[in-house]
Order: C-alpha cells, then structure tokens, then sequence
C-alpha cells in the first residue's frame, strides 16, 4: 500500500477514539485520466484482471486455431504484389528491388511484408493491440550504439510499424526462422524447432514481464542477461563477432571511405553507383533545408549538440530490400574539427499493414506525418532509441531522420549454424515480447499464451505452411524474370 492509503485508516481510528464522528469516504485521490482506477477488494464493479480476460480469449479463440492459413479470395499473385508495392517508389530502382527479392524465398519474404499482411488479416486474432514492428523478420533484430557508445540489441526497423494485432509480428518472425533456417542449409525439423522455439521464447518472456512491477518489466531483460534468459548460448560466438564488427560501423568509417576534399576546406560524398550517387544542387538543397524543420522534432537539449554542426554535402543512397526504391539521402555534418556525423533522410511510406487491419477487426489510425509515425513507433517499442531520431518534409513528401552507421551490427539469419537456429529463434522472440510489453498489457497477453506450449505448436505449424507459401511465391516471381515479365537487376 501507498502512504495515503495506509494513513487514511490511522487517521479514522485516531478521531473515533476522540469522539468526533467520522464519515466513511472513498479514496482521497480521484480517477485520473491515463492512470488506471484504482480498486478495492470490494469492488463488485471492477474489470476482471488481465490475466484473467486473458485466458478468457482462449474460449473465442482457441491457441490451436493460429495455425490455420486460408489465403482470401483475390489474393494476388506473387508478381503483381511486387509490381503493386513497387508503385511510387524511384522506376529506376525497382529492378535492384526485383532482384533482390528473387535472390532466396528468404529474400523474398523480407520485401513482401504487404503480401503476408494480405494473408494474415484471414488468420485468427485475439483482438489485442499492440505496437507492432509490422516486418519482424528474423534479420530485423540487430546491435546499435546507444548514447554513451554502448551496444544493445533490439528490433532495429520500424517503417511498417502500426498498431495491430501482435499475432502478426509473432508469426512473421516465425515464418522467417524457418525460411532462414531452410537458407542455411538445416534440416526441417531444426527449421520448424526454430520457430516453435521462437514462439516459446515469446510466451515465456510475457509471463515473466506479467509477473514484475510495472517499471521493472519496462526495462527488463538487459543485453548483458538476454542470451542466458534466451538460454541462447551457442550465439555467443557469432554476437561477439557481430559486435566486434558494430564498433568500427560508424559516420567516421563511412565519411573516410565515401567522401573526398572538397577543395573548399570540407568534404564530399564520391559516386559509387548505382548504391551511392551525388544528387543535383537543387535536390540537395531541398534536403538541407528539410531538416531545419526536422530539429523541432528532436528532443530540445539535442539542439545544442547538431547546432556543432555545419551540413556539408548532401548524397542519395540505395537502402535495404524492403526499403530500394523509396527516397534515401545520407547528409555530411562536420563539426569544428572537422569530425563527421551523417545523418539518413529515408522517405517514410504508408505502412503496408495498414489497408489490411480492418479486414482484423482493426481501425486504421490517423497518421498525422508518416515518418512521425515510424519515429513514435520506434520509441514504442525500443527500450533505448537513436537519441537523434526526427522527422521531416522534403518537397511535400515525409520523412524520418535518423543517425547513420550508428555502430549498427546485425546477425545473418540465413548464415547460422544449424545449432544456432534455435538459440537465436528464441533471442528474438524473448526481444519481440518485451517490445509488444511497451504497448500491450503484458498480463492480458500471458494470460492468453498460457504455460503449455499450445500456442508454440499451433504457430510454429503456421510458419512451416507459410514458408511453403513463400517458397511458391519466390518461385513464380524467378520465373517472371527469367521470362521478362518484370525487370531484375541482380547482384546489387
């Protein structure tokens, strides 16, 4: 109990004992709007508890039902979904996007997140929100520097993010541990433990986070204890060498190997087509300008440090696969010593979820800025975020501002050992709960996982099914290149 609520009764006891009489009266402290109302042991009119209400979803739907997939009429087909999501995006790009999709099923998976969102919004949800990353695959999870220099791990891209139901990122990530898995060369059962162990992780770290104060569970599961809680010990190897690697990836690194003297005293971005590319002076300019109005999106005591700063030169660069396409800039900032930070202005797009959440029984939220939307999202479910994250408008289009090579390391699912498959299967989802933990009542969510593994089984059959699915989509999209019905340009 608070002070306030263990002084009421003393104070009760003191003035009937003077004689004065006492009126019972409810709590000093009114409901407060944002703060949960408080309850007494009493109270007849109080919600069941989240655990409760959890468990109660189970009767409506039941954990054996998630691993159903019936694809929906008119879905189409695996052609016309890429040719689709390639609309608005820069012509001149989308064949790198082509072939890069085309490279693995894996691949493929990664740059159709709106395709799965198209089968997922038929499967069975509980009808419980939760911020999601909207493309949990497997090579979404990395390392990144946080203000002081450290390395954490965390989901590292949120340009589908959107509120929606966390079945889906669940089942994304354990479609792609199992795609990933087949990539690497692990037999199939490996592949489907991968993603029941995916799954278990998930289920397991909610019940914990169920478990915790409130402000504990916030934080919980640091990155020096994650592959002990993840019980992902044979990682250990390959995390320290992707960490290794992490430390030198930074704007120093970048600005030392693409960029020259300017003449001018300043430096330069240097072309390396077609992934790096100088942009005409008017393009820069616009991009320049747009992050004066980015600066107020910025936590205020961040203004003195970039106001160190003086912009240099302005580059487009050609981004990862889900992303090529769409507009990406990297901007040079020197400070007095002639240090660079570079800064990424990535065009923020619709997510590609959000046209499917009603058929879920979801609203579509009102996005007020697109790339407001991936930076509140990101901070949502990231424990420690880019301390530089913002958002901007370049020529009437949004965007999101980020720091660039901000010691940024991720693990090669596809790259693994068969004997890793699992260890990391299970550090991403335990990494997945706690990020859906920010935004969705962890109790209500355990009570529904549950202790047994009903739901491990049911989504982990689900992912081997929808890596079928996806191994027939890559398939009909090899086969369109290769009879020219859609532009590849491989090996980019």
């Amino acid at each position: 109990m608070s002070d306030i609520e263990t002084a009421v009764p003393e104070q009760r006891a003191a003035k009937a004992g003077s004689g004065t009489p006492v009126a019972e009266a409810g709590p000093r402290i009114p409901v407060v709007p944002g703060f949960v109302r408080r309850t007494g042991p009493e109270d007849r009119s109080a919600p069941p508890s989240p655990r409760a209400a959890g468990k109660a979803l189970r009767r409506r739907v039941p954990r054996t039902s998630h691993s159903s997939l019936v694809l929906p009429a008119g879905r189409p087909d695996a052609v016309r979904a890429v040719e689709e999501s390639n609309q608005g995006r820069v012509p001149g790009l989308t064949p790198i996007r082509v072939g890069r999709m085309a490279a693995t099923p894996f691949a493929f998976l990664r740059g159709s997140a709106g395709l799965m969102a198209h089968d997922l919004a038929g499967t069975p949800v509980t009808g419980v929100a939760a911020q999601l990353c909207g493309d949990a695959h497997a090579a979404n999870f990395g390392l990144y520097g946080d203000a002081r220099g450290s390395l954490v791990i965390d989901l590292n891209d949120f340009d589908e993010t959107v509120a929606g139901p966390w079945e889906w990122d669940l089942k994304r990530l354990a479609t792609s541990m199992v795609l990933a898995g087949r990539e690497a060369g692990a037999d199939e059962e490996t592949c489907r433990r991968g993603a029941y162990d995916t799954v278990g992780a998930y289920r397991r770290t909610m019940r914990l986070l169920a478990r915790m104060p409130a402000l504990d569970a916030w934080n919980a599961i640091a990155d020096e204890e994650l592959v002990s809680h993840a019980d992902a010990r044979d990682l250990l190897g390959t995390l320290e060498r992707v960490s290794e690697k992490a430390r030198n990836n930074t704007s120093a690194r970048f600005a030392a190997k693409s960029t020259e003297d300017s003449g001018d005293g300043g430096l330069r971005f240097v072309d390396a087509p077609p992934v790096l590319r100088r942009v005409p002076d008017a393009e820069a300019a616009a991009v320049a300008a747009g992050l004066g109005d980015y600066l107020s999106t910025v936590s205020e005591d961040r203004a003195p440090l970039l106001a160190r700063y003086a912009i240099h030169d302005v580059a487009f660069r050609v981004v990862g696969t889900g992303s090529v396409g769409t507009r990406s800039y990297v901007v040079l900032l020197l400070d007095h010593r002639g240090e660079p930070l570079v800064l990424q202005v990535k065009e923020a797009r619709p997510s590609v979820l959000a046209p499917h959440l009603p058929a879920a029984g979801f609203d579509v939220p009102d996005v007020v800025h697109e790339g407001r939307r991936v930076v509140l999202g990101q901070k949502r479910m990231q424990v420690v975020s880019d301390i530089l994250l913002g958002w901007t408008t370049v020529e009437g289009r949004p965007f999101q501002v980020r720091q660039f090579r901000n010691r940024k390391g991720s693990v090669d699912p596809a790259a693994l050992a068969a004997d890793e498959v699992d260890d990391y299967g299970r550090m991403t989802g335990a990494l997945l709960a706690r990020a859906h933990a920010h935004s969705a009542d962890p109790r209500l969510i355990a009570g529904y996982c549950g202790k047994n593994d009903e739901l491990d089984e049911a989504v982990a059959a689900f992912a081997v099914t929808y890596a079928d699915r996806t191994e027939a989509d890559h398939a009909d999209l090899v086969r369109a290149v290769g009879t020219g019905r859609i532009a590849a340009e491989p090996g980019v």
